[in-house]
């Protein structure tokens, strides 16, 4: 009788050896849908990591571009869009520098808000000319996807992501109007969360409580108006109603490039992840002159934090 459970009792050990022994995960494939600029410098090394995990990536730029060039560990795909080289880079190059300009607080405003809607037109139309490029759409519905991995503030890559019936994963610093905090449903209570641009901090007396909820209605309404045309595309492409808050909805897992050591602490949800470090990956070493100059500043009673 002994025996005779022997060996079924090897095989079953031998079963579970293989299971614990043979890789049975395999590679996905990924579509990356980036925002151009520091965004994608950042993202590039997320890219270059699941490609090194065995995952299949394909990155899906614009033609006119500032860095997102081909490379060897993801396949490069473009599409055309209605800007030149010249209205590109003066929109995204000579623009973007009024913004560090030290003006009045309520000029600042004026002029980002200025410069934001120009860049929103820019992604609006370009991602229109996107959707509409049959051959493209046609080559994205055959390639089946597991994943698309996009910044949220372009949400192009959301409505691609809801059209392929892949899960979305955003790789985002943050979202204006509060609209991370609508599509992932997380508490956002304006009593100790400062909102963006009114300087206020965590501690907070009543006027500027009063302020932190007042402050940003204008600036809600702005991205509302910001973001209609994306609903009206998905609505379009999708061939059902779908609203600013439903793309945002859409995202499965939240990447934060931002980490509570510069950040206000706040309420999260649980697929938000904050991933501050990874533009620290490729850290050097302080040169002597920096070293030089920090011990002397030390030593003279200057304090940096």
């Amino acid at each position: 009788m002994a025996a005779g459970l022997w060996v079924p009792l090897l095989v079953l050990r031998l079963l579970l050896l293989l299971l614990c022994v043979e890789p049975w995960a395999e590679g996905g494939k990924v579509l990356v849908v980036p925002l151009d600029g520091s965004h994608w410098l950042s993202m590039r090394k997320a890219v270059q990591e699941l490609h090194a995990r065995g995952h299949q990536v394909v990155v899906l730029a614009p033609e006119i571009n500032m860095h997102i060039t081909g490379d060897d560990f993801f396949t490069l795909k473009t599409y055309a869009i209605p800007y030149t080289q010249e209205e590109f880079e003066d929109l995204f190059v000579h623009q973007s520098h009024l913004i560090f300009k030290t003006e009045h607080f309520l000029k600042t405003i004026f002029k980002k808000m200025t410069i934001f809607a120009n860049i929103a037109a820019f992604y609006q139309r370009s991602c229109a000319n996107l959707l509409h490029n049959k051959d493209l759409i046609k080559y994205l519905n055959d390639s089946s996807f597991d994943v698309v991995l996009t910044n949220a503030i372009n949400p192009c890559g959301t409505v691609l992501a809801k059209y392929l019936s892949v899960a979305a994963v955003y790789f985002v610093r943050f979202i204006p109007c509060g609209l991370d905090f609508e599509g992932t449903q997380c508490p956002n209570p304006s009593s100790y969360i400062p909102r963006l641009l009114t300087r206020n901090s965590d501690h907070m007396t009543f006027l500027q409580r009063v302020k932190n909820m007042l402050y940003p209605l204008a600036l809600q309404y702005f991205c509302r108006v910001f973001f209609a045309p994306f609903a009206s595309l998905a609505s379009e492409l999708l061939q059902r109603e779908v609203s600013v808050v439903d793309i945002f909805s859409y995202g499965s897992v939240w990447l934060f490039r931002g980490d509570f050591v510069m950040d206000y602490p706040r309420p999260i949800m649980p697929n938000m992840v904050f991933i501050g470090g990874i533009n620290c990956a490729n850290r050097k070493p302080l040169s002597e002159v920096c070293i030089d100059a920090l011990t002397q500043s030390m030593f003279q009673g200057e304090h940096f934090f």
